[in-house]
């Protein structure tokens, strides 16, 4: 497409609707359709493809969805995750953390044996908020609370995205969910308020939130 000036207009795709945890008590129906053709459903950047561990006491989040998807890394390798977002999300004891891998440690840091950075944020009664959150998930447990929850939505009509249609989809208006454990390749949102914020860089095989 060309503007009044035959300048080419190159489309926008918001993907702020994409859901956001894979829940264990659903595992039945995880078998998310991975048969999107190749490309066809574009991750928002390029991940690194290393994951990272986030951990909360809860999480309550209004506006939930999930649907299949990928990362794509550097090298173009798509990685298969749950696409998965939260429209707000509130977030007691926030704790992220990533572990430096270990051919990089051993080259620069000899004779240590783990680095962790760690990220804390969201403790004493304030928790850390999200709005528009998109996170590509690989693993999620805890204790979760849905409230009217829709199993076996076609993604492609609940996300306003035709490519996705005849996939598997589920949404549910509010979400809670305890002790969150949950390892990922990526994370965005529009707005990440984190209160309390603390960043750590740990040299200790306990440095990860789990």
């Amino acid at each position: 497409m060309k503007d009044s000036r035959g300048n080419l207009v190159l489309g926008r795709t918001r993907w702020r609707r994409f859901a956001v945890v894979m829940v264990p008590a659903l595992a039945a129906v995880g078998g998310l359709l991975w048969g999107i053709s190749a490309g066809a459903f574009p991750s928002q950047f390029t991940v690194s493809g290393q994951q990272f561990k986030v951990s909360a006491t809860e999480l309550r989040g209004e506006g939930f969805m999930q649907i299949p998807g990928w990362d794509t890394d550097a090298q173009g390798e798509n990685i298969p995750v749950a696409r998965s977002v939260i429209d707000s999300a509130e977030l007691d004891d926030l704790c992220q953390s990533v572990a430096i891998p270990e051919n990089i440690i051993g080259l620069l840091f000899p004779g240590i044996d783990t680095i962790v950075l760690r990220i804390e944020a969201g403790g004493g009664g304030e928790p850390a908020t999200a709005s528009d959150l998109v996170i590509g998930v690989n693993d999620l447990s805890g204790d979760a609370t849905f409230t009217n929850i829709e199993i076996g939505n076609d993604a492609g009509a609940i996300s306003g995205e035709p490519l996705l249609t005849g996939q598997f989809g589920q949404r549910a208006d509010r979400v809670v969910i305890e002790d969150l454990r949950q390892t990922a390749y990526s994370t965005s949102a529009g707005t990440f308020t984190l209160n309390g914020l603390h960043l750590e860089v740990v040299v200790d095989d306990g440095g990860e939130c789990f």
